[in-house]
């Protein structure tokens, strides 16, 4: 098959550039396991995580710890012990934290040269994986049902008539649900979002402990009954409808805020070597190819196919609102903690 042709020719490359007789650091033997770090929604095919193992001689363990804030939390408090040899999926809204204190090891696969997705000030330690932009998503099914016109922008979510429809992930809680909060800095800037915070909890707006929450027990797509959730602009291709073959949801473009997952070598790893090839992986033509119908996002390969249903339903957001990742770094702790003020009043 083309997939596999690709991946042996990938992972040949990275095996040229990654001794399996001896590894650098003067070491006479080859450490078999590499540990990687994960958030908890890795879903690689095991063929592949297979045929990466059966091309390297390594041994892969997946080590999933919480979503992307808790995964960083890890890595930040095990700094200089850390508990794997690799990290993949922290993200935009997060990295800037673990580069700060010094996680990360010098490593940048170049499998695929630098580009639009590289975290600036991290070029040379964290190489990007893949992206998707957090959007608020509608069910049109339920607002034709119920004659009422879907929400088109985050001014929308303040107009009564969707009152106590919109359910969102807490930014404290959750990586999307904190992209959210990062969206709303965006648009209405720093001495504006909290007016617009308070508006949209006077407004009925539910708070989920995460996406999943949200998604499959809130959204009224998943038996809920909220029409309006915080979701991607990739969840449109999993809503298709059997019989209009059509998505039965649509993301809000106007709502978006890209985010961008890494994978990095940490400082201290037994088997930094091990590391670096699984990197190099992560960008191989045959992951590329495989991330959206597994892990629901976007490939950093411009060159990878995507599957028929994403090329035509899962629209990227032409201009995603955006913050700066030092702005991030700075003001995180004071925007949470003025979030959760807000929030549970």
């Amino acid at each position: 098959m083309r997939i596999t042709a690709v991946l042996v020719a990938a992972l040949t490359l990275a095996a040229c550039g990654t001794s399996t007789d001896e590894p650098r650091g003067g070491s006479d033997e080859k450490i078999a396991e590499v540990v990687i770090a994960t958030h908890d929604s890795w879903a690689a095919p095991k063929k592949l995580v297979q045929q990466f193992e059966a091309e390297t001689g390594y041994d892969v363990t997946i080590l999933p710890s919480g979503d992307a804030g808790a995964l960083t939390n890890k890595l930040v408090l095990t700094k200089g012990s850390p508990i794997a040899d690799g990290v993949y999926g922290v993200d935009n809204t997060f990295a800037t934290r673990a580069l700060d204190e010094d996680v990360f090891a010098d490593y940048r696969s170049p499998v695929l040269p630098v580009g639009e997705y590289d975290l600036s000030g991290g070029e040379g330690q964290l190489t990007p994986v893949d992206w998707g932009d957090v959007c608020v998503n509608v069910d049109e099914e339920w607002f034709e049902s119920e004659g009422v016109t879907p929400p088109g922008t985050l001014d929308d979510l303040l107009r009564p008539e969707y009152k106590d429809l919109f359910v969102t992930p807490g930014a404290a809680s959750s990586s999307p649900g904190f992209a959210f909060l990062l969206a709303t800095i965006g648009a209405y800037g720093e001495d504006g979002w909290q007016d617009y915070w308070g508006q949209l909890m006077e407004n009925g707006a539910k708070l989920a402990s995460g996406w999943e929450d949200a998604y499959y027990t809130d959204f009224t797509f998943s038996g809920g009954d909220r029409p309006i959730v915080l979701s991607y602009n990739s969840s449109p291709p999993f809503t298709i409808d059997k019989q209009t073959k059509k998505p039965s949801t649509r993301a809000l473009l106007d709502t978006c805020f890209r985010q961008v997952e890494y994978a990095g070598v940490l400082q201290g790893a037994r088997n930094p070597e091990g590391a670096e090839a699984f990197i190099d992986f992560l960008q191989s033509r045959a992951f590329q190819e495989a991330l959206p119908d597994n892990m629901y996002v976007f490939p950093v390969d411009p060159d990878a196919t995507l599957p028929e249903l994403w090329a035509r339903y899962a629209e990227p957001a032409p201009d995603p609102i955006e913050v700066a990742p030092a702005d991030i770094t700075a003001n995180r702790s004071e925007w949470l903690t003025e979030w959760g003020d807000l929030t549970t009043r």
